[in-house]
């Protein structure tokens, strides 16, 4: 496997595999094999594009929940956090250190959304002893993507 690929396609997952083998010194054939080991042994787990919402008239709201848990005989917290990240409002899930077990970042369409849903699908889980919700008002980076600011040709060569 060769991290070169990895960290290329993590900055930008558009790259042809004729640009990774220009930027790495690589054949074309060993790239794309690169690329399909990463993607069978599930290190590449899917492929995203990074949007400005609040660029569109249709933006969504999305809030950062912190939720303290009950963690589960045998599974600690691994049943609850499967649980939640079904839900489509969810978009991450983490089991974090520190004062509160789970975040969990949702979307919705509205604040009030957002709220029901925290209010009544989260809070309402036997497991979960309390939530805190944070809005989020503005984004300026996300995904190692910088979303304000000039835009700038991210072309670069990559020396690894």
């Amino acid at each position: 496997m060769n991290m070169s690929v990895l960290k290329i396609l993590a900055d930008n997952a558009r790259c042809s595999v004729e640009d990774i083998a220009t930027m790495t010194g690589l054949s074309y054939d060993v790239v794309k094999s690169d690329i399909k080991e990463l993607e069978e042994a599930g290190l590449i787990r899917g492929y995203k594009a990074v949007i400005d919402w609040e660029k569109l008239d249709n933006a969504f709201v999305s809030a950062v929940i912190e939720l303290k848990v009950i963690p589960q005989d045998k599974y600690g917290f691994e049943q609850v956090a499967e649980t939640i990240m079904k839900y489509k409002e969810v978009e991450t899930v983490y089991l974090m250190s520190g004062s509160y077990d789970l975040c969990v970042i949702v979307k919705g369409k509205t604040f009030q959304e957002v709220a029901m849903f925290v209010s009544k699908e989260l809070a309402t889980m036997k497991e979960v002893t309390s939530t805190a919700t944070h809005f989020v008002l503005r984004r300026y980076k996300e995904l190692d993507v910088e979303l304000i600011g000039t835009s700038k040709d991210d072309r670069g060569t990559y020396l690894l």
